[in-house]
């Protein structure tokens, strides 16, 4: 064995050894920081030996920079070195050599390293053109070599730093970094260095007041003043908190990993000792990795409230504000834009003052935010928000003033939340901060989805954002009572992980809500019903056959009223767009505006006209072919062939498209295939017309499975010469915008695909997503006739993926059912779908559980 090998043996032995004691430490933090100090100096010990076997000459030092400088290496992190060379280095060429042979050795003996080798000047100009070059340089300390090259360094180094230009510098850095993670440290997977309220913030802390001269270590941040000791003892015990989070990633990784993805939240949550269980009344069970993720979410969000008052003292101590403060009233002052306490147990004395103090915010033009004084007397205030404090008449009113401006709720709501006084007053609020959801298609927590919500709602009365709903922005300019649907926003979800339906725990909590505050009954009357019925529309326009006048009539008779369907509508937009951005498009828009628009007609007395409306859509498709000059009554040989359903299923636009390009094809052996930007403004719809058979609505679901596309929703029609005219959504994750090629691809080998016989292709197998790995779905199946008995609905509901939709289609062409309508609803990595079938075989008991059978083990496949 070479002493290279030993070396990495023993190396390898020791760490080791380290990790075993990682794992054992349970959910207890005591000593991570010596744990990390270990693991560095185990590195140390091995450059040292390294750096004496290299037989490099005097003069030389080797220095730890960035993490392995500050002592704090984790398992899998890089080893990052600095080489200093003298300036007047002998023989260079041949002591780079050496150099070289010294880090590569180090890769030999299992150290990963980052390395870079330069002299103290070139250390200095590369500092001065790259902040990130400074930061590292910050916190280097020598290892081993000439300690007199390392003075001289440090010396030169701290002469150069201008601390006031590092704190505008790692400020903007910090701002991007927090714009990348979405400036929340509530997503679902956080990244526990870099998200914020992560462990870079506290690194950024510790630098600036390092850069500044204001202490290298909380204690002496504390003894400078910048902190009290009751602040450095959360900030120390959240930071590790998070060490320990990070270390364990690492550790259960087997590599570098900062990200609580979802393939490793559970297994850390177990090594913390977390289990799951189910509590009393609950639906779900709480899940380990869920137990984990709130603790972790409470220590991201007292790491962002108290680095932000550290960092405003810094800035304070750097840019001593030039005018002294000037009086808003006898509470509060304005300190150069920041609503600055007049004395610092003012809440201790007034309580009324912490709400007073998020009025002034939003009612005072030119100011932007809390001082740190504020944000630190709020944070020590936490206690006086008690029982006493929410039953208080004077916060009553205060708060629901505050939902009542005229601007500036979504930032004042939100600053509420940071600063944990929204969860004080609001105590429902308090139960979901940081609690994750049982569904996939929420890609934010609990309280971040619900102020994610109320901002929606909130941008429809903003003229500014006119320009993205403008429908929603229509219907908002004509409504009286904004606060009404804020309140409704704020209460929709806040039920979750109660137990029972939280629709109906958060109606009966936003009852209990209006009573207290005073609201009107009318108006009580109304919130209560947005938040019991927040559902309701999405699941009628997604999952019911909006042509059925029958759907639309029991939909208005639930609604009630204009007013009711107005704010129903808002809220339900607003809501689907505020669980992820990959859950809205543009057909699910267009779904809920059909709806609206069915269901006020209804409303204003217009009792659904099958005929009426059958007779205007044929008279409208007319007006439009008219327009393309088609030949006169071109249009008779397919409409002939076509019944009631048909024109109660497609709108003028679709039956205009189709008789344009059907006329001349009615009956024709060969299957027709047209493509074009869909009107919806996303995708691409088409049109197949060809004769009917039992796999042919398999076969087209299997071409688009092939060719990378998702079905948004599909209209089977059959005519009366036995063909099938079918219209479908589709969209393309990947081809976006191409529509030419899109269309011609689609027209020649859809036409090929439906032709070309044989057995249906087998499914191809697809990667399933992380997430649907973590949090798997049960699939559900459910088979019932619709109301008229004449046909029946299949449902199912199932984790997400590709291919999904074929997989059933190859069940219902293997029992020969026809699919007359499609309703496909995908949330998130949830799929929950809807068809409309007929067949001979539904009538028959022990055939109906035998596809029900069969698509459920379809699904789980």
């Amino acid at each position: 064995m070479t002493e290279l090998q030993a070396l990495r043996d023993t190396y390898r032995q020791h760490k080791a050894t380290l990790l075993a004691s990682l794992q054992a430490q349970g959910a207890s933090t005591r000593g991570i920081h010596v744990l990390l100090r270990k693991f560095s100096r185990l590195a140390d010990g091995l450059l040292t030996t390294l750096w004496q076997r290299a037989g490099l000459p005097p003069g030389l030092t080797l220095a730890a920079v960035g993490g392995f400088g500050r002592e704090q290496l984790f398992p899998h992190s890089d080893i990052d070195v600095l080489v200093l060379l003298p300036t007047d280095l002998p023989a260079p060429d041949t002591v780079r050599e050496q150099v070289e042979a010294f880090i590569r050795s180090c890769w030999d003996a299992g150290l990963e390293i980052g390395s870079s080798v330069r002299s103290v000047e070139e250390c200095l100009s590369e500092a001065a053109n790259d902040v990130t070059v400074q930061t590292s340089l910050l916190e280097a300390r020598r290892i081993c070599g000439d300690a007199a090259l390392f003075a001289r360094f440090e010396h030169q180094f701290g002469a150069q730093l201008d601390p006031h230009a590092f704190l505008v510098a790692k400020t903007l850095e910090m701002r991007q970094r927090h714009t990348k993670h979405e400036n929340t440290p509530y997503a679902l997977e956080p990244n526990c260095k870099e998200s914020p309220g992560g462990l870079r913030d506290l690194h950024l802390i510790l630098w600036v007041a390092r850069a500044a001269g204001l202490g290298k270590r909380w204690d002496e941040l504390a003894h400078s003043g910048l902190a009290t000791p009751y602040e450095v003892r959360q900030i120390q015990r959240n930071e590790a908190l998070l060490f320990l989070i990070r270390a364990r990633l690492h550790a259960m990784a087997g590599r570098r990993e900062d990200r609580l993805v979802f393939d490793l939240q559970t297994a850390v949550a177990e090594s913390f000792g977390y289990r799951s269980q189910t509590p009393e009344g609950a639906r779900f069970p709480l899940r380990a990795s869920e137990t984990l993720m709130r603790r972790y979410y409470w220590a991201a969000k007292a790491v962002t409230q108290l680095s932000q008052i550290l960092l405003l003292n810094i800035e304070e101590r750097l840019n001593p504000p030039t005018q002294s403060p000037q009086p808003i009233n006898a509470r509060f002052l304005d300190k150069n834009g920041l609503i600055e306490v007049a004395s610092d147990d003012l809440y201790q004395r007034n309580p009324h003052a912490i709400l007073e103090t998020f009025l002034l915010y939003q009612s005072s033009t030119g100011l932007q935010n809390l001082s740190a004084r504020t944000l630190r007397a709020l944070y020590n205030a936490r206690g006086v928000m008690d029982a006493a404090f929410r039953r208080d008449p004077v916060n009553r009113a205060a708060f629901l003033r505050i939902l009542q401006q005229p601007s500036g709720i979504t930032h004042a709501m939100r600053l509420m939340n940071q600063t944990s006084v929204l969860g004080r007053y609001l105590w429902p609020f308090r139960r979901i901060v940081g609690q994750m959801q049982h569904d996939l298609f929420h890609a934010y927590t609990v309280d971040q989805h619900i102020l994610m919500v109320l901002r929606n709602v909130r941008r429809f009365f903003i003229a500014e954002h006119a320009h993205e709903y403008p429908f929603c922005s229509q219907l908002a300019g004509g409504w009286d009572k904004p606060w009404v649907l804020f309140v409704a926003a704020l209460f929709h979800d806040i039920g979750k992980g109660r137990g029972g339906d939280h629709s109906q725990i958060g109606a009966m909590e936003a009852r209990r809500f209006c009573r207290q505050h005073g609201v009107t009954r009318e108006d009580a009357k109304l919130i209560e019903f947005l938040v019991r019925e927040h559902l309701t529309m999405s699941n009628v326009a997604q999952k019911q056959d909006l042509s059925d006048p029958d759907v639309i009539t029991a939909f208005a008779q639930r609604v009630g009223n204009e007013r009711y369907l107005t704010a129903l509508y808002l809220l339900t937009v607003a809501d689907i767009r505020g669980t992820s951005p990959k859950v809205w498009n543009a057909w699910k828009g267009k779904l809920l505006e059909d709806l609206y628009r069915a269901t006020l007609r209804v409303l204003g007395g217009r009792a659904p006209d099958a005929q009426a409306m059958i007779e205007a859509r044929k008279r409208e498709a007319l007006v439009l072919l008219a327009l393309s000059a088609l030949p006169f009554e071109a249009h008779k040989k397919l409409w002939d062939t076509l019944d009631v359903s048909y024109f109660m299923r497609h709108e003028a636009a679709d039956i205009a498209w189709h008789t344009r390009h059907l006329s001349r094809h009615v009956g024709t052996q060969q299957p027709v295939v047209r493509a074009r930007q869909s009107l919806a403004g996303e995708g691409l719809q088409v049109l197949v017309y060809a004769p009917d058979q039992s796999d042919l609505f398999a076969r087209i679901c299997g071409y688009f499975d092939r060719a990378g596309f998702s079905i948004l929703d599909a209209r089977v029609h059959t005519a009366h010469n036995g063909y099938a005219l079918d219209t479908f959504q589709v969209v393309s994750a990947t081809l976006q915008g191409h529509y030419r090629e899109l269309t011609h691809m689609v027209e020649n080998d859809l036409s090929h695909a439906i032709v070309q016989g044989g057995p249906l292709p087998e499914p191809g197998r697809k990667r399933v997503s992380r997430r649907v790995k973590s949090f798997p779905i049960t699939p559900r199946v459910t088979l019932r006739p619709d109301e008229k008995a004449q046909r029946w609905l299949l449902g199912i509901s199932a984790s997400d993926r590709a291919g999904l939709l074929y997989l059933v289609a190859r069940v219902l062409a293997r029992h020969n059912l026809s699919v007359q309508l499609a309703k496909v609803s995908t949330l998130g990595e949830r799929v929950e779908d809807t068809f409309l079938i007929q067949g001979a075989e539904l009538q028959n008991n022990q055939r109906q559980i035998e596809i029900e059978t069969e698509v459920l083990e379809a699904l789980a496949a």
